[in-house]
C-alpha cells in the first residue's frame, strides 16, 4: 500500500455539540488553542495532511478526503509523541480507545463508507497508555490554553531562530520570545519569564504595549498602543487586541481594539467587542461559574471561578455592553445598550437587557459580508447556506425572545 493510499482524518465524535456554539460553523478540528489550531497540530506533528468528518452541513467547505486505509482520529484530543505512536501501529481493523473515548480507528474504504462518529463494529479493540489532552468544554481552550501554547513553541521553533528585534523594546528572558518575519514592534515590554512569547508573520504591536507571557499573535495580527496583555492568551491571525486581555483565545480575524476588560474567554471568528464594553469573570460571592450547554439544554457547573465570555463566530457588541460572569453568545448576534445582558443569548438575536428580537438571516449575512468586505475577504455561497442551516437549528432557542 503506497502512503498516498493511507488518508488522515480528524473526526467529530458525538460530543462535539458540547463544544457549541464555537463548532456551529467549523468542525472540532479547527478550533484553536495555543497557536495552531488542532489540525495544523496533527499536520505539523504528523508531516501529513488532515481532513475532517464532520456534521454533514459542514462537509461541503470541509470534505472528509477518505482512500483505501483511512486512519481516523479523534479531533478533541491533543497530539503527542506516544499517541501517535500508537495510532500509527495500528493495524486495518483496529481501534484505540482509552477507557471509555473513542480514541482512533484504522479501517478500510467500505467500512469508512458507514462511519458515524462511533467505533466500527467489528474492530478488534486496543488500550491507548498515552496520556491524553482532550477539549471536552469551549472553557477549556482558555483553562489549557497555556499547556498548548508551550507546547507550539516548542514545535514552530525548533531549530529555528527567531528574527531580529528592536533595541527600543524592554525584553525580559529574551531567550523564550520568538519573532516571525514581517513583524513590527517598538517601545514594547515583554516580560517572558512566566511563559513564551510567540509574534507570528506580519503581526504589529504598538508602541507601549505590556506582554506576560505566555503570549502569541497569529499572521498578521495588531496590538494596538497601550494594550495590556496577561498569559496564556492567544491573539489569532488578522485579529486586533488593544485594553485589557487575560487568559484569553481570540480565534481569528476578530477585534477587541479598545479599552475594557476580557478575560478568561473564547471569541471566535469575524467578532468585534464595541469601545468599553467589560466582561466579568468572577462572581462577586467567589462561587463556581455555572456556563450554557447547548448539548444539555441547560447550565452546567464548570468547577472554574474564573469564566467569562464565550462568543460564537460574527456575532458583536456595542459600546460599554457588561457582560455578566459565565455568558455564552450564539453566532451572528448583535448586543448593545445599558444593563446586563442574559448569561445565555441565541444565536442571531438583536437587542439587550431589555430584550432580543430575531436578527433576521438575511440581514445578519449582508453585515457579515461588508465586515469581511472591509478586510477583502469573500463571503461565499457555502458559508452562506451554513449560516442559512445554523439559523434553522437554533430556532427553538429564540422562542422565548
Amino acid at each position: 500500500m503506497s502512503e498516498a493510499d493511507r488518508k488522515y482524518i480528524l473526526f467529530d465524535d458525538h460530543q462535539r455539540d458540547h463544544l457549541l456554539p464555537l463548532t456551529f460553523i467549523r468542525p472540532v478540528g479547527e478550533l484553536r488553542i495555543g497557536i495552531l489550531t488542532l489540525r495544523e497540530k496533527w499536520e505539523r506533528w504528523t508531516g501529513k495532511r488532515f481532513s475532517h468528518f464532520t456534521q454533514e452541513y459542514l462537509r461541503e467547505k470541509y470534505p472528509p478526503e477518505t482512500g483505501a486505509v483511512n486512519l481516523l482520529i479523534n479531533a478533541r484530543i491533543l497530539p503527542g509523541a506516544d499517541l501517535i505512536a500508537e495510532i500509527e501501529s495500528l493495524a486495518e481493523g483496529e481501534v484505540l480507545v482509552k477507557d471509555h473515548l473513542f480514541v482512533a480507528a484504522c479501517i478500510n474504504a467500505m467500512m469508512m463508507k458507514g462511519f458515524d462518529g462511533y467505533p466500527p463494529e467489528d474492530c478488534r479493540t486496543v488500550q491507548s497508555k498515552a496520556d491524553l489532552v482532550v477539549i471536552s468544554r469551549p472553557w477549556h481552550l482558555f483553562r489549557l490554553n497555556g499547556e498548548a501554547l508551550l507546547s507550539d513553541f516548542a514545535l514552530i521553533t525548533r531549530n529555528r531562530k527567531s528574527e531580529s528585534i528592536s533595541r527600543t523594546n524592554n525584553l525580559v528572558n529574551v531567550g523564550d520570545i520568538f519573532v516571525e518575519k514581517g513583524a513590527v514592534l517598538e517601545y514594547t515590554t515583554i516580560n517572558a519569564s512566566t511563559g513564551p512569547v510567540y509574534i507570528g508573520p506580519n503581526a504589529h504591536i504598538m508602541e507601549g504595549s505590556l506582554i506576560r507571557g505566555p503570549f502569541a499573535m497569529g499572521e498578521g495580527a495588531q496590538l494596538k498602543m497601550g494594550t495590556r496583555i496577561y498569559g496564556p492568551t492567544t491573539i489569532g491571525p488578522y485579529s486586533r487586541g488593544g485594553g485589557e486581555i487575560t487568559n484569553s483565545v481570540i480565534t481569528g480575524y476578530s477585534n477587541k481594539v479598545h479599552d475594557g476588560y476580557l478575560g478568561n474567554s473564547v471569541i471566535g471568528e469575524w467578532c468585534n467587542i464595541g469601545a468599553g464594553s467589560n466582561t466579568s469573570n468572577l462572581k462577586n460571592n467567589f462561587g463556581l461559574v455555572a456556563l450554557w450547554n447547548y448539548a444539555l439544554g441547560d447550565y452546567e457547573d464548570t468547577g472554574l471561578q474564573f469564566c467569562g465570555l464565550i462568543m460564537g463566530d460574527y456575532s458583536r457588541c456595542g459600546i460599554n455592553t457588561m457582560f455578566n460572569t459565565g455568558t455564552v453568545v450564539g453566532i451572528s448576534s448583535n448586543i448593545y445598550g445599558s444593563g446586563y445582558p442574559g448569561n445565555f443569548i441565541p444565536s442571531f438575536s438583536w437587542g439587550g437587557a431589555p430584550g432580543y428580537e430575531t436578527y433576521r438571516p438575511d440581514k445578519a449575512i449582508e453585515t457579515i459580508q461588508k465586515a469581511m468586505q472591509f478586510r477583502d475577504y469573500a463571503f461565499s455561497e457555502t458559508d452562506r447556506s451554513i449560516v442559512e442551516k445554523v439559523y434553522q437549528l437554533t430556532g427553538r432557542y429564540r422562542k422565548t425572545l
